[in-house]
């Protein structure tokens, strides 16, 4: 089991969407040769927590276990597999001229980091009544922020890091608080210095941006286009605005202890 490194300042980065996802750069073999306008293409990896970016002719029609996928106007489409997947999920594509594609993705089992402290004071592991009418609320704004799902395809240029540093926390690892288990990490920690620049990891609008949420403090969330989004926590100060569009590299927050 890996223990957690304690330092003074963290900012945390999640990319996620409809699914929690992760960036992954082994690609899957297209269903044609390359040149082919009508081919299929899937990058990423089948696994617990990955993301397939997917692209077909705009003129296809692409089926998630047997469900019409969402796509941008360019055709790409996204596939997200959850922490705990196990099932395989089935694409379909249909072209206009009667061919036809079927693809079954099974996500791959990865292991997660799981530590468990006991002894800690009752209020550190079950809120208040009045704290939990405030995580409710604030839940509700994250989960309304993330409802949005449009054509664009931000994503499709890649993600940068928004900020450099010894990462202290993985995504997908979990603490078992005196015996009660706790919500998995949903992201990755980064120590920086309080101030430290955070950039766009990619272009995007923001859809949410609280100064102080109970568990995450300073919170912003940067929609990417088809629903994928990724957030950035504990943050000092938030230097844009809900509905703003943002570009890769821009300054849009600063690291924080909040």
């Amino acid at each position: 089991m890996r223990e957690r490194v304690t330092f003074p300042q963290i900012t945390r980065f999640v990319l996620a969407g409809v699914f929690v996802l992760s960036v992954s750069g082994c690609a899957l073999a297209d269903d044609s040769a390359a040149g082919d306008n009508s081919a299929l293409r899937l990058s990423g990896k089948a696994v617990q927590g990955g993301l397939i970016i997917g692209q077909a002719s705009p003129d296809a029609e692409v089926r998630l276990d047997g469900q019409l996928l969402v796509r941008s106007s360019d055709g790409r489409f996204l596939i997200g597999f959850g922490r705990d997947d196990h099932d395989a999920r089935v694409l379909e594509v249909e072209w206009p001229d009667g061919r036809s594609s079927r693809r079954r993705l099974v996500p791959e089992v990865r292991e997660f980091d799981i530590q468990r402290i006991d002894g800690l004071p009752s209020a550190q592991v079950n809120p208040n009544p009045q704290s939990m009418e405030r995580i409710r609320a604030e839940a509700e704004l994250t989960r309304q922020a993330r409802q949005r799902v449009d054509d664009r395809s931000d994503f499709a240029g890649g993600f940068d890091w928004p900020v450099t540093g010894p990462v202290t926390g993985v995504y997908g690892s979990q603490r078992i608080l005196n015996g009660q288990p706790r919500s998995p990490h949903w992201g990755i920690d980064i120590a920086a210095a309080v101030g430290t620049p955070v950039l766009a990891p990619a272009p995007g609008i923001v859809t949410l941006a609280h100064p102080d949420m109970y568990f995450s403090g300073g919170t912003l969330l940067i929609d990417h286009g088809l629903g994928l989004s990724s957030a950035f926590l504990h943050l000092e100060r938030i230097l844009v605005e809900p509905d703003q569009r943002v570009e890769q590299g821009e300054v849009i927050a600063e690291v924080g202890a909040t």
